[in-house]
């Protein structure tokens, strides 16, 4: 028996599963996954799937992870909002928002789980999740306990954290708790953000505006498959950021605060000419160069060789390595891509 992963994966490719389990509450996420991996049998935690490229059937099980609830404590200087890891990220930023806890508004319209949040260290326009992460409670497979991390202890880097690294396949985010400030500080650094005047800008302006670029900018997965940006904005050191400006001079990169700079990966995609390039049902997005799309029966293979041929192109022009965000999935786990 098999259970298709279409509508579970936003490229939406046509892949199965051997077995399919959604979990409502938090301790049958627990209770699930203690079994499965107690068991020794392969296991896949989905959230939104928008994080996820299937190259062929999964021989194992999904657990497909739909636990809700949300919960705000406060104190004299921040909210703590308390979330389960199915909860979805952009329905989390709407209900700060709307309880007037503010922070998260850059990161609107980010695909996916609060739960996957984490581990991927999600960002937009100058905000990353680790700037408001408290603690994250996670089911340690190996010892089947509920440990909570810091934030220090999580170990965040640009798109990693410990559970991409060390702790990968080893733990289940199941709640997550973030601490806002009550004292708003508005992140004004990236983009036409960059125009808004910070003494009277309102974080439901960012949001608004956030969202408006993102939805111009990002085709909707519901009408053609992504999973938003395909790779990672890669950073460089100094001297070789100086070497790319003269042979570049509209090189668009950011200053890091430990002097490296950042590439935006997109410049570097458009300006190497690839920008509608397809290979099957898989193709460079015209409007954004970051994004891959599945223009109809696109498979995870197409999806790869693209992917592959924009790492080759990119990297004989610039001498830049492209790195893939989403996780590449095998028959049996996830796998190089």
């Amino acid at each position: 028996m098999s259970f298709s992963l279409a509508s579970l994966n936003t490229f939406g490719l046509k892949q199965n599963c051997s077995s399919l389990i959604n979990v409502k509450t938090k301790s049958e996420l627990i209770e699930v996954c203690s079994h499965l991996y107690s068991n020794r049998l392969p296991m896949l935690i989905l959230g939104g799937g928008s994080n996820l490229v299937f190259t062929t059937d999964y021989r194992g099980t999904v657990v497909s992870v739909a636990t809700k609830g949300i919960k705000v404590t406060t104190d004299d200087s921040y909210y703590y909002v308390n979330v389960q890891a199915g909860e979805l990220w952009h329905a989390l930023v709407e209900f700060c928002l709307e309880h007037q806890i503010n922070g998260l508004e850059n990161m609107a319209l980010i695909p996916g789980t609060v739960g996957a949040a984490p581990i991927q260290n999600i960002g937009a326009y100058g905000v990353e999740f680790n700037r408001f992460c408290h603690e994250i409670e996670v089911l340690l497979l190996d010892t089947n306990e509920l440990q909570v991390f810091s934030n220090e202890q999580c170990q965040f880097g640009y798109r990693e954290s410990i559970f991409k690294q060390q702790l990968k396949n080893l733990a289940v985010v199941t709640e997550v708790t973030l601490r806002l400030p009550k004292q708003w500080q508005p992140v004004l650094d990236y983009g036409p953000l960059q125009y808004m005047d910070p003494s009277t800008v309102s974080a439901q302006q960012i949001f608004d505006c956030v969202c408006q670029v993102r939805q111009s900018k990002l085709p909707d997965p519901k009408v053609l498959g992504n999973v938003g940006s395909f790779f990672k904005n890669p950073i460089i050191l100094e001297s070789e950021f100086m070497l790319l400006k003269q042979k570049f001079p509209s090189l668009v990169a950011f200053k890091q605060m430990d002097g490296q700079y950042k590439l935006a990966a997109g410049w570097l995609i458009d300006q190497a000419g690839l920008k509608g390039t397809r290979i099957g049902d898989a193709a460079v997005h015209q409007d954004q160069a970051l994004v891959l799309v599945n223009l109809a029966n696109a498979t995870g293979e197409d999806i790869c060789q693209l992917a592959h041929h924009i790492i080759d192109v990119v990297f004989n022009l610039f001498a830049v390595t492209l790195q893939v965000e989403p996780r590449i999935m095998g028959s049996d786990g996830e796998i190089e891509i």
